[in-house]
């Protein structure tokens, strides 16, 4: 399905995990009301009682989603999936330490930007009533998606980002595909669940721009038109990564971004990714970056590789980034973190 096209992306810790003298036992427990307290929240914040904290307005589209920090998960069992934390890397001079990882992240998605924004607002709030402490937050923005091509099966169509390319061209595409890559399977604990990467990146979209056409698409390593890969074909045409020229230079450049962060170079898995662009100022500019997979690995060898090289990543900068267990769907009879605090 395409995204809604504004989120609201907050980042918290929770007391309860931070405390040094509290049992693991302690802060499963503290954590697991916490949840089910918010999971109650949510649903009325999603349903008919939600009309009065949206001032009225019709929720739409409203959805919040749920993530669970490695330090609490790691309360629970250390060998989980999103018990661990990011590995630093490269380019993170300038991300602070209150910008780094975290206890519980909730994303508030809406296609009203005013329904996200007092979503969020009011989450905020009751989160503070019960001392969690706001570490990081961010809101950001999608175009309009183009209309899908005639003939089309209606697939999610992507949209361009502060760059003027297309966004996220490489993902499962499939409900086997999703099953493969990103939905949990097991344990029980955290079936039905995936794992969240969560970076803000502020990129240099004036010095980017200033190049010409030809040079930023040897940057990406697609055609900025329609997001073609420069081997040939359409948006969705595999790319040819040993194509080479008459001159036996690769045309997909070595060091495109397009090439280096394909599954095939990282060996890694896919990632699912819902990037939104953000502008907080004309110096403060760049994309919120989403992604989600069953193994953090997915992410951290894509990363890893990207930092050993890739053209696009002189224009990037890390100025926030946690990854979260996303907890799987609940009912008002099984409450949110049920199976993971039980």
């Amino acid at each position: 399905m395409q995204p809604q096209r504004h989120v609201a992306l907050s980042v918290y810790d929770l007391p309860g995990a931070a405390d040094p003298e509290a049992s693991g036992l302690e802060v499963v427990l503290r954590c697991g009301r916490l949840f089910a307290e918010l999971g109650t929240r949510v649903l009325a914040l999603t349903g008919q009682g939600g009309a009065a904290v949206l001032g009225g307005l019709p929720r739409g589209d409203l959805t919040v989603t749920v993530g669970v920090g490695p330090r609490v998960v790691a309360a629970v069992d250390g060998d989980l999936h999103g018990a661990r934390e990011l590995p630093g890397f490269a380019r993170e001079e300038e991300l602070a330490e209150s910008a780094r990882g975290g206890d519980l992240m909730v994303q508030v998605c809406a296609s009203d930007p005013h329904v996200a924004t007092l979503a969020d607002g009011a989450l905020r709030s009751w989160l503070q009533e019960r001392s969690a402490v706001p570490r990081w937050s961010q809101h950001g923005f999608r175009p309009p998606a183009p209309s899908p091509p005639p003939g089309g099966d209606g697939a999610r169509v992507p949209v361009r980002n502060l760059l003027g390319f297309l966004d996220g061209m490489v993902a499962p595409r499939t409900g086997r595909e999703l099953d493969q890559e990103v939905w949990l399977p097991a344990p029980a604990r955290v079936r039905g669940g995936t794992v969240a990467v969560v970076r803000r990146l502020r990129l240099d979209v004036r010095r980017f721009l200033a190049q010409d056409l030809a040079e930023q698409e040897r940057t990406i390593g697609r055609r900025r038109a329609d997001g073609a890969p420069l081997t040939g074909g359409g948006p969705d045409a595999p790319m040819d990564l040993g194509a080479k020229s008459a001159r036996g230079r690769y045309l997909i450049p070595a060091m495109a971004h397009a090439r280096r962060a394909h599954p095939n170079g990282t060996g890694s898995g896919l990632m699912l990714r819902r990037g939104y662009s953000y502008a907080n100022g004309p110096e403060d500019r760049g994309l919120l970056f989403i992604c989600f997979q069953r193994e953090l690995r997915t992410f951290v060898a894509t990363q890893q590789r990207l930092d050993d090289g890739d053209e696009l990543a002189s224009f990037a900068t890390a100025t926030a980034s946690g990854t979260f267990l996303v907890l799987p769907g609940y009912t008002e009879a099984r409450p949110l973190g049920a199976p993971l605090f039980s």
